[in-house]
């Protein structure tokens, strides 16, 4: 079957416009949460906030990437926010939506440490070209892609255990939380194919993950409502 694509000199602009489309979503939800952490003062928004923060930065960076090319400092960014602090910082919510408090500093030693190797992490090849790097091609196995892959790893786990530990009291929460992890995931799956399908699993994950945050913290999700006209309305 043949796959229907647009012609050549529109592929870049339209992936990047999509791209940066998934980011300014992801920001807005990171900053929705924000808000919501400021007046309830749960620990777990400000975490998935952050998590949502850097799935945003990264999906920056990507529309970066399709629009100019990619470059070092690029893919230092698009591996921070997406290789580095997107799940873990999920699953830093998650534990703390589950009562561990030791899991707030361990977030911020880690955000920390992550910071430290995306900036100083050194390339074993210069990044160029218009396709979505791969950190094999670009960065040892240790420390930088262990890290990730471990960070990565252990975050996902902990989504999933608090999400089946916790599934009676908060099951619209965990299961939105665990369908937006699993999109989240086949995004990164799908990465080869380009920065279009990539920023449509962004945009996806990112608002499951939302959706799913407010919902496991007792928050009423703000979907936009439909006014009836003011001719309709009942006196």
């Amino acid at each position: 079957m043949a796959i229907l694509r647009l012609p050549a000199p529109y592929d870049a602009p339209v992936e990047a416009i999509l791209a940066f489309g998934a980011a300014l979503l992801a920001f807005r939800f990171a900053g929705e949460l924000a808000g919501q952490w400021r007046t309830r003062r749960t620990p777990q928004l400000a975490a998935w906030s952050g998590s949502l923060a850097a799935y945003a930065v990264a999906s920056g960076a990507l529309a970066w990437g399709a629009a100019y090319g990619w470059g070092d400092v690029a893919f230092r960014v698009y591996y921070l926010g997406g290789g580095l602090l997107t799940a873990p910082l999920l699953g830093i919510g998650s534990l703390l939506l589950a009562g561990r408090r030791w899991a707030a500093p361990l977030g911020l030693a880690y955000t920390g440490l992550a910071i430290g190797i995306a900036i100083a992490m050194p390339l074993t090849a210069p990044v160029s070209g218009t396709e979505i790097p791969e950190a094999q091609a670009h960065l040892d196995l240790v420390p930088e892609r262990l890290i990730a892959i471990a960070g990565n790893t252990l975050g996902t786990l902990a989504v999933i255990a608090v999400a089946v530990l916790t599934f009676r009291r908060h099951r619209l929460g965990n299961s939105l939380i665990v369908a937006g992890t699993a999109v989240a995931a086949a995004g990164s799956a799908v990465a080869g194919l380009g920065a279009a399908p990539t920023a449509l699993f962004i945009a996806l994950a990112a608002l499951l993950l939302y959706a799913g945050f407010l919902a496991a913290s007792g928050v009423r999700v703000p979907w936009p409502r439909i006014r009836r006209p003011a001719s309709d309305a009942t006196p």
